[in-house]
Protein backbone atom coordinates (compact mmCIF):
# COMPACT_ATOMS: atom_id res chain seq x y z
CA UNK A 1 0.00 0.00 0.00
CA UNK A 2 2.81 2.45 1.26
CA UNK A 3 5.03 1.42 -2.48
CA UNK A 4 1.25 2.27 -4.43
CA UNK A 5 0.78 5.30 -2.37
CA UNK A 6 4.42 6.18 -3.05
CA UNK A 7 4.03 5.29 -6.93
CA UNK A 8 1.07 7.11 -6.85
CA UNK A 9 2.76 10.14 -5.25
CA UNK A 10 5.95 10.19 -7.28
CA UNK A 11 3.31 9.70 -10.84
CA UNK A 12 1.35 13.04 -9.12
CA UNK A 13 4.24 14.57 -8.58
CA UNK A 14 6.27 13.67 -12.34
CA UNK A 15 2.45 14.79 -13.95
CA UNK A 16 2.27 18.09 -11.36
CA UNK A 17 5.74 18.57 -12.70
CA UNK A 18 5.05 17.92 -16.53
CA UNK A 19 1.85 20.42 -16.35
CA UNK A 20 4.07 22.81 -14.94
CA UNK A 21 5.99 22.59 -17.51
CA UNK A 22 3.74 22.71 -19.83
CA UNK A 23 2.50 25.65 -17.99
CA UNK A 24 5.38 27.36 -18.03
CA UNK A 25 6.28 26.74 -21.92
CA UNK A 26 2.73 27.80 -22.75
CA UNK A 27 3.44 31.12 -20.63
CA UNK A 28 6.99 31.31 -22.80
CA UNK A 29 4.87 31.02 -25.57
CA UNK A 30 2.17 33.42 -24.69
CA UNK A 31 5.24 35.50 -23.41
CA UNK A 32 7.19 34.80 -26.71
CA UNK A 33 3.52 35.61 -28.92
CA UNK A 34 2.87 39.00 -26.34
CA UNK A 35 6.55 40.14 -27.27
CA UNK A 36 6.03 39.47 -31.26
CA UNK A 37 2.63 41.31 -30.78
CA UNK A 38 4.11 44.19 -29.43
CA UNK A 39 6.66 44.65 -31.86
CA UNK A 40 4.40 44.22 -34.44
CA UNK A 41 2.47 47.68 -32.90
CA UNK A 42 5.80 49.36 -32.30
CA UNK A 43 6.99 48.51 -35.67
CA UNK A 44 3.34 49.74 -36.83
CA UNK A 45 3.32 52.81 -34.44
CA UNK A 46 6.89 53.71 -36.08
CA UNK A 47 5.42 53.23 -39.69
CA UNK A 48 2.53 55.45 -38.36
CA UNK A 49 4.82 58.19 -36.60
CA UNK A 50 7.49 57.89 -39.73
CA UNK A 51 4.48 58.94 -42.00
CA UNK A 52 3.12 62.00 -39.52
CA UNK A 53 6.74 62.65 -39.39
CA UNK A 54 6.89 62.87 -43.10
CA UNK A 55 3.51 65.21 -43.13
CA UNK A 56 4.73 67.30 -41.10
CA UNK A 57 7.97 68.12 -42.50
CA UNK A 58 6.04 68.79 -45.48
CA UNK A 59 4.08 71.15 -43.73
CA UNK A 60 7.07 72.94 -42.26
CA UNK A 61 8.72 73.27 -45.93
CA UNK A 62 5.53 74.18 -47.43
CA UNK A 63 5.11 77.04 -44.65
CA UNK A 64 8.54 77.91 -44.71
CA UNK A 65 8.01 78.45 -48.70
CA UNK A 66 5.02 80.53 -47.86
CA UNK A 67 6.90 82.69 -45.58
CA UNK A 68 9.89 83.02 -48.27
CA UNK A 69 7.62 83.50 -50.97
CA UNK A 70 5.65 86.70 -48.83
CA UNK A 71 9.09 88.04 -47.96
CA UNK A 72 10.06 88.57 -51.51
CA UNK A 73 7.12 90.03 -52.76
CA UNK A 74 7.17 92.73 -49.81
CA UNK A 75 11.03 92.60 -50.80
CA UNK A 76 10.21 93.38 -54.33
CA UNK A 77 7.73 95.79 -53.69
CA UNK A 78 9.74 97.76 -51.31
CA UNK A 79 12.36 98.29 -53.87
CA UNK A 80 9.51 99.11 -56.82
CA UNK A 81 8.05 101.98 -54.36
CA UNK A 82 12.13 103.36 -53.63
CA UNK A 83 12.64 103.67 -57.32
CA UNK A 84 9.68 105.57 -57.94
CA UNK A 85 10.02 107.33 -54.85
CA UNK A 86 13.73 108.40 -56.35
CA UNK A 87 12.89 108.58 -59.74
CA UNK A 88 9.80 111.19 -59.02
CA UNK A 89 12.04 113.26 -56.15
CA UNK A 90 15.20 113.40 -58.63
CA UNK A 91 14.56 112.55 -61.89
CA UNK A 92 10.88 113.14 -63.05
CA UNK A 93 8.24 115.86 -61.39
CA UNK A 94 4.61 116.03 -63.09
CA UNK A 95 3.92 119.46 -64.50
CA UNK A 96 0.58 121.02 -65.38
CA UNK A 97 0.70 123.09 -68.37
CA UNK A 98 -1.75 126.53 -68.01
CA UNK A 99 -2.72 128.70 -70.69
CA UNK A 100 -1.82 128.64 -74.82
CA UNK A 101 1.65 130.19 -74.91
CA UNK A 102 2.97 126.92 -76.20
CA UNK A 103 0.55 125.64 -78.45
CA UNK A 104 0.90 123.96 -80.61
CA UNK A 105 3.40 121.66 -78.93
CA UNK A 106 1.64 122.26 -75.75
CA UNK A 107 -2.03 123.08 -74.54
CA UNK A 108 -4.03 124.08 -71.76
CA UNK A 109 -4.26 121.36 -69.32
CA UNK A 110 -1.69 118.84 -70.86
CA UNK A 111 0.70 117.51 -68.29
CA UNK A 112 3.98 116.77 -68.81
CA UNK A 113 7.58 115.40 -67.37
CA UNK A 114 10.08 117.44 -66.08
CA UNK A 115 13.50 116.36 -65.11
CA UNK A 116 16.06 118.03 -62.83
CA UNK A 117 18.96 115.74 -64.26
CA UNK A 118 20.26 117.21 -67.72
CA UNK A 119 23.05 118.95 -69.75
CA UNK A 120 22.55 122.97 -70.90
CA UNK A 121 19.64 123.52 -71.06
CA UNK A 122 19.91 124.29 -75.29
CA UNK A 123 18.13 125.69 -78.40
CA UNK A 124 15.10 124.00 -78.54
CA UNK A 125 14.95 123.00 -75.34
CA UNK A 126 11.69 123.23 -73.25
CA UNK A 127 12.01 124.35 -69.80
CA UNK A 128 10.07 125.55 -66.41
CA UNK A 129 10.82 128.59 -64.98
CA UNK A 130 10.45 129.82 -61.56
CA UNK A 131 9.77 133.65 -62.93
CA UNK A 132 10.35 135.56 -59.66
CA UNK A 133 12.46 138.35 -61.42
CA UNK A 134 13.21 139.92 -64.89
CA UNK A 135 16.41 140.36 -65.94
CA UNK A 136 17.50 142.75 -68.96
CA UNK A 137 20.15 144.69 -70.36
CA UNK A 138 21.48 148.23 -69.56
CA UNK A 139 23.02 150.58 -72.83
CA UNK A 140 26.04 149.46 -71.82
CA UNK A 141 24.64 145.40 -72.00
CA UNK A 142 25.13 144.72 -68.39
CA UNK A 143 22.37 143.23 -66.70
CA UNK A 144 20.02 144.61 -64.41
CA UNK A 145 16.97 143.23 -62.25
CA UNK A 146 13.44 144.83 -62.72
CA UNK A 147 10.80 143.92 -59.48
CA UNK A 148 8.11 142.12 -60.76
CA UNK A 149 6.09 142.06 -57.44
CA UNK A 150 2.44 142.18 -57.88
CA UNK A 151 2.63 141.12 -61.56
CA UNK A 152 0.76 138.27 -63.22
CA UNK A 153 3.81 136.48 -64.49
CA UNK A 154 5.49 136.55 -61.37
CA UNK A 155 5.01 132.25 -61.32
CA UNK A 156 5.74 129.22 -62.73
CA UNK A 157 6.17 129.29 -66.82
CA UNK A 158 7.34 127.60 -69.39
CA UNK A 159 8.97 128.30 -72.41
CA UNK A 160 11.47 127.34 -74.82
CA UNK A 161 15.03 128.10 -74.97
CA UNK A 162 15.73 130.07 -78.29
CA UNK A 163 19.26 131.48 -77.46
CA UNK A 164 21.82 130.70 -74.99
CA UNK A 165 24.97 132.37 -73.21
CA UNK A 166 26.98 134.36 -76.01
CA UNK A 167 24.32 133.74 -78.80
CA UNK A 168 23.34 137.05 -80.51
CA UNK A 169 19.81 136.78 -81.26
CA UNK A 170 17.86 139.28 -83.88
CA UNK A 171 14.09 139.46 -85.51
CA UNK A 172 13.84 140.68 -88.85
CA UNK A 173 10.06 141.53 -88.34
CA UNK A 174 9.41 142.45 -92.34
CA UNK A 175 10.01 138.78 -93.02
CA UNK A 176 8.93 137.39 -89.84
CA UNK A 177 11.45 135.27 -88.43
CA UNK A 178 13.93 134.55 -85.59
CA UNK A 179 17.67 134.72 -85.96
CA UNK A 180 20.60 133.10 -83.83
CA UNK A 181 24.23 133.94 -84.40
CA UNK A 182 23.12 135.49 -87.85
CA UNK A 183 21.43 132.34 -89.35
CA UNK A 184 17.70 132.22 -89.73
CA UNK A 185 16.01 129.43 -87.21
CA UNK A 186 14.00 126.85 -88.77
CA UNK A 187 10.94 126.32 -86.11
CA UNK A 188 8.40 123.96 -87.36
CA UNK A 189 7.17 123.73 -83.77
CA UNK A 190 5.68 127.37 -83.63
CA UNK A 191 1.96 128.28 -84.19
CA UNK A 192 2.05 131.42 -85.54
CA UNK A 193 5.59 133.40 -86.51
CA UNK A 194 6.96 136.80 -84.21
CA UNK A 195 5.15 139.73 -85.79
CA UNK A 196 7.06 141.98 -83.21
CA UNK A 197 10.45 142.09 -81.08
CA UNK A 198 10.02 143.76 -77.76
CA UNK A 199 10.39 146.82 -76.00
CA UNK A 200 13.17 146.35 -73.51
CA UNK A 201 15.92 145.78 -75.98
CA UNK A 202 18.02 147.04 -78.80
CA UNK A 203 17.98 144.11 -80.78
CA UNK A 204 20.16 142.31 -81.78
CA UNK A 205 21.33 141.36 -78.32
CA UNK A 206 24.14 139.30 -77.35
CA UNK A 207 22.89 137.01 -74.42
CA UNK A 208 25.22 137.02 -71.03
CA UNK A 209 26.71 134.47 -69.47
CA UNK A 210 24.78 132.70 -67.63
CA UNK A 211 21.17 133.65 -68.92
CA UNK A 212 19.05 132.55 -71.29
CA UNK A 213 17.01 134.12 -74.06
CA UNK A 214 13.17 131.84 -74.44
CA UNK A 215 9.85 131.99 -75.93
CA UNK A 216 6.63 130.58 -76.85
CA UNK A 217 6.26 128.43 -79.65
CA UNK A 218 3.21 130.54 -79.80
CA UNK A 219 4.67 133.56 -80.83
CA UNK A 220 1.80 135.86 -80.87
CA UNK A 221 0.06 135.39 -77.44
CA UNK A 222 3.30 134.71 -75.22
CA UNK A 223 4.57 136.47 -72.45
CA UNK A 224 8.44 135.49 -72.59
CA UNK A 225 11.71 137.24 -73.39
CA UNK A 226 10.28 140.26 -75.01
CA UNK A 227 8.19 140.88 -72.25
CA UNK A 228 8.87 143.61 -69.88
CA UNK A 229 7.41 141.13 -67.43
CA UNK A 230 9.91 138.17 -67.71
CA UNK A 231 12.94 139.24 -70.04
CA UNK A 232 16.40 136.59 -69.97
CA UNK A 233 15.89 134.23 -67.99
CA UNK A 234 18.80 133.41 -65.20
CA UNK A 235 20.21 129.52 -65.13
CA UNK A 236 19.14 129.79 -61.11
CA UNK A 237 15.48 130.20 -62.43
CA UNK A 238 15.53 127.00 -64.19
CA UNK A 239 13.48 124.51 -62.21
CA UNK A 240 14.18 121.75 -65.10
CA UNK A 241 13.88 120.30 -68.58
CA UNK A 242 10.28 118.95 -69.85
CA UNK A 243 11.23 115.62 -71.14
CA UNK A 244 7.57 113.93 -72.32
CA UNK A 245 4.02 115.29 -72.55
CA UNK A 246 1.69 112.08 -71.02
CA UNK A 247 -1.43 113.46 -70.84
CA UNK A 248 -3.86 113.31 -72.82
CA UNK A 249 -2.24 109.94 -73.63
CA UNK A 250 -3.42 110.05 -76.92
CA UNK A 251 -1.50 113.29 -77.13
CA UNK A 252 1.83 111.79 -75.96
CA UNK A 253 4.95 113.36 -76.85
CA UNK A 254 8.72 113.29 -76.75
CA UNK A 255 9.66 116.85 -75.73
CA UNK A 256 12.38 117.21 -78.44
CA UNK A 257 13.67 118.43 -81.65
CA UNK A 258 16.08 117.80 -84.15
CA UNK A 259 19.26 120.21 -83.43
CA UNK A 260 20.95 119.85 -86.51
Amino acid sequence: MADEIKNTTENTETEALAEAVEDIEEAAEELTEAVDDEEEIEEESEDDGDDDGEEEEKAKKKEGKLVDDIIEVIESTLLTVFVIVMIFTYLLHPVNVVGGSMNNTLFDGNRVFMTTVYTGPHYGDIIVINNDMAYFLDENGKVYEKDITGSGLKECIIKRVIAEPGQTIDFDLENEQVIVDGKVLDEPYIRETVNKDGGMYDFPITVPEGYYFVMGDNRRESADSRNPDVGLIKKDQIYGKALIKYSPIKEFKFLFVDKK
